[in-house]
């Protein structure tokens, strides 16, 4: 699986998901992974586009149906990746971008050792808390709750996850660039 399966992690406002908007498109053979979830959708956001959204109970009943390859609790709410969606993208003949917390990303290796980790970090955590705070999506009591998560992550990451490379978020067209230097290396 090694050039096959990438998975993207970071705190959340280290800007992933902007990273892999600005790239994706430049490698058509290259699907983004979409998670399942039990938060609520915000704006914009389509069912099968960005996340599947699903209640608690659906999202329950894939665990016991060992529908995921990794799932976790992320700020009181479900995360996880199924396993259909992932097979039926490798049997397509595609390669497969995956946006997965540090512990989700724990759990996947389990299941694909050989995918390559590329851990996204802010410059520092004044620039993370200005990002949180520019979304204007969350309340004060979650803004606090990801910058609290955050730093548990990204110590988590750098200490027990298995990562081959790490981008700072400090200039997004650099970052941009390296992340496509990444995913151009194939088998």
């Amino acid at each position: 699986m090694k050039n096959k399966l990438f998975v993207m992690s970071a705190a959340s406002g280290a800007g992933k998901t902007t990273l892999k908007d600005l790239v994706i498109k430049d490698f058509p053979d290259i699907k983004y992974s979409i998670s399942a979830t039990t938060r609520a959708p915000r704006e914009g956001e389509v069912n099968g586009v960005h996340y599947f959204f699903k209640t608690k109970e659906e999202f329950e009943k894939l665990i016991k149906e060992d529908g995921l390859i990794e799932w976790n609790e992320v700020h009181g709410n479900y995360y996880g990746t199924p396993k259909s969606f992932v097979e039926k993208t490798l049997a397509e003949g595609n390669r497969v971008l995956f946006d997965l917390d540090v512990f989700g990303k724990v759990n996947f290796d389990k299941v694909y050792p050989d995918a390559t980790g590329i851990l996204i970090l802010p410059p520092n955590e004044e620039e993370l808390e200005k990002r949180l705070r520019g979304r204007g999506t969350d309340s004060e009591e979650v803004i606090q709750l990801r910058l609290a998560n955050a730093k548990k992550e990204m110590e988590f990451a750098k200490t027990k996850g298995k990562y081959e490379y790490v981008i700072i978020n400090d200039d997004l067209q650099r970052a941009a660039n390296e992340l496509r230097e990444i995913l151009k290396k194939k088998d």
